[in-house]
């Protein structure tokens, strides 16, 4: 019985440390959306099975090796949700992988996708010429966006976290300096504020951490 023990405590800790990851890291774990998301999940899958049965690690140096990789953990995120380099070095950043009806191959190539991948991809989302698509675009956990030619209600995240999105104002013929003014306008002080910016149809909604001030907001409409 004294063998099972700390097996028994090890499993009850590493369920503990999942369950606060989770709770505390986001969802990201229970459906990864980010290569670092992906990551976590095997690192710590690995910590817990790999320490579980051995013998030669006490409970307490288990405990140690969890809280430092959780650590790590918060402070990656952290450092990722607050510079737009760490987050494109980490989590990689949407590549077009077609454009205006022709096929960027160099691109799919450094990305792995290979001409039936793609195809594959496209008749998913039922096209099957690649001159009806006007962008395709892999997004960071491997999933295709598709907009075709004729598409009037273009739908896309314009801002993220704080961060402008460079692909969607290329695709809109837009500049950030034009994002800016527009997010003026709408109240908030600087782009860091908004949350989630959508581009919908010609039409800019923007999502704030919190709510511009009625001041601003009358301003803005003045």
């Amino acid at each position: 019985m004294q063998f099972y023990t700390p097996i028994f405590i090890k499993f009850a800790l590493g369920i503990l440390c999942l369950i606060v990851q989770i709770n505390l890291l986001g969802k990201g774990n229970l459906a990864p959306t980010s290569a670092i998301d992906q990551i976590q999940n095997y690192v710590l899958g690995g910590i817990i099975g790999g320490i579980i049965y051995n013998d030669t690690i006490t409970v307490l140096q288990f405990v140690l090796v969890l809280i430092i990789w959780t650590l790590l953990a918060f402070i990656l995120k952290f450092i990722k949700e607050h510079n737009r380099f760490i987050k494109m070095l980490v989590d990689g950043k949407p590549m077009t992988l077609i454009q205006n009806g022709e096929v960027q191959v160099d691109v799919c190539l450094s990305n792995g996708i290979s001409a039936n991948d793609l195809m594959f991809k496209l008749r998913s989302n039922g096209i099957y010429e690649i001159s009806q698509v006007k962008r395709a675009i892999l997004e960071q956990n491997g999933q295709l966006t598709i907009i075709e030619f004729g598409d009037e209600n273009l739908r896309y995240s314009i801002i993220v976290d704080g961060l402008s999105n460079t692909d969607v104002l290329e695709l809109i013929d837009k500049d950030e300096e034009w994002l800016i003014s527009q997010v003026q306008k709408q109240g908030f002080e600087t782009m860091g504020a908004v949350y989630l910016g959508e581009y919908i149809s010609g039409l800019l909604h923007l999502y704030g951490y919190t709510q511009p001030s009625a001041t601003q907001d009358k301003q803005a409409k003045n």
